[in-house]
């Protein structure tokens, strides 16, 4: 049974290689003008793109995908927000900083004008009753999606397509950022080593509230070797499994991403700990008053700011043509077992806070010891 299953969508992958795209009606081709034209108005910035995921997950809950994208997306724009938060600035510089945001939004950008099309495709087919993924092609989606979206309109399998995009995405991303020479130089040699190795920024987090306690909680992973396209589709995998696991905990995180809406400030998950509005007094360097980890500040909180206030909408060039799938072979990716993860990350993510802390009260202290001894000599 699992054999022919594999043969079955071998077969099926191999024919979708060979497929020419048919002329569209003009209906067909009013529809894909229309997707294309809400997938540009949701696709405006990190936080418009997060909430257009959840919502759609909220309209198609068996559409498994758009949750973990959302999440995932989540913690994105925190990263972005961290450029211009508590500690990040004193260690980057400016250029540095807005290098790394570039990076971070044209994947964010990039997936979401490849992902969100699908979904809109899929939402079109339920309200025409019949499936219309042979408008993938027109949508300069990847051949290898249309076998697995055409296998879920019959199957209603969410685990098969969930894995299917997830390959689909980060290899459609692995040309256009991650092995692009525009980023190779600046971002992942230099600065994801800097924030990746040095002070193991690199946290996936998914909060949720614990009915008894009515305490935010958070579960995750760690990503590791972010530059090699195998890891992240496993880190993907892994991710969904743990988000999916437990079914009491995937309901308290949905509660929670819809009862708080993204902003890309870290207060939405911990208000006890973060602040959008700056609390540290000017060139003073923030310090902790106890571990991150019991929430409680009896200082200034750490400075993580809204998206909105700190970064300008990006205005991308278009999407590098071409299509990805070349080989059948790429199915192997598929059987792989995921890692599984404990999920058990609030440890882990407080240390690496207490970290960063460490490292900018370092630089600070060091940047002030070498101006005074400049001032100094004669």
């Amino acid at each position: 049974m699992f054999s022919s299953k594999w043969r079955l969508l071998k077969k099926d992958l191999k024919a979708a290689l060979k497929a020419t795209p048919a002329p569209l009606t003009t209906q067909e081709e009013t529809l894909v003008k229309e997707i294309r034209r809400i997938t540009q108005e949701k696709n405006r910035n990190n936080v418009t793109r997060t909430m257009a995921y959840l919502h759609f997950f909220e309209k198609h809950p068996e559409i498994h995908w758009a949750l973990l994208a959302h999440l995932v997306s989540r913690n994105a724009g925190w990263n972005m927000t961290d450029l211009k938060g508590e500690y990040l600035p004193k260690l980057l510089t400016g250029k540095e900083g807005r290098d790394f945001f570039v990076f971070l939004e044209r994947g964010n950008w990039l997936i979401f004008q490849d992902a969100y099309p699908q979904l809109l495709l899929y939402d079109a087919s339920l309200k025409h009753g019949r499936p219309l993924y042979h408008l993938l092609d027109a949508l300069n989606v990847s051949k290898f999606m249309k076998p697995f979206w055409e296998r879920f309109w019959k199957s209603g399998n969410s685990e098969e397509l969930t894995k299917a995009l997830i390959v689909n995405e980060q290899h459609y991303i692995e040309n256009r950022v991650v092995r692009n020479h525009l980023y190779m130089a600046t971002v992942m040699d230099k600065v994801m080593f800097k924030l990746q190795d040095m002070l193991s920024m690199n946290h996936i987090l998914f909060p949720y509230m614990t009915p008894i306690q009515q305490k935010i909680k958070l579960v995750g992973g760690t990503v590791h070797h972010f530059s090699a396209v195998d890891e992240r589709i496993l880190l993907g995998r892994s991710l969904y499994e743990l988000l999916y696991g437990v079914r009491s905990r995937l309901d308290q995180i949905v509660q929670w991403c819809s009862a708080n809406k993204h902003t890309g400030s870290r207060k939405d998950y911990w208000p006890q700990l973060f602040n959008d509005v700056n609390e540290t007094p000017p060139g003073h360097v923030h310090e902790m008053t106890m571990s991150p980890c019991k929430r409680k500040q009896n200082g200034p909180k750490i400075y993580s700011p809204r998206l909105e206030i700190v970064w300008e909408d990006w205005v991308h060039a278009e999407a590098e043509t071409g299509d990805w799938f070349k080989s059948v072979n790429i199915l192997d990716l598929m059987k792989k077992n995921a890692k599984e993860f404990s999920g058990d990350i609030e440890p882990v993510y407080c240390r690496t806070l207490e970290e960063i802390e460490f490292a900018s009260q370092t630089k600070h202290t060091f940047f002030h010891k070498t101006e005074g001894r400049s001032a100094d000599r004669p």
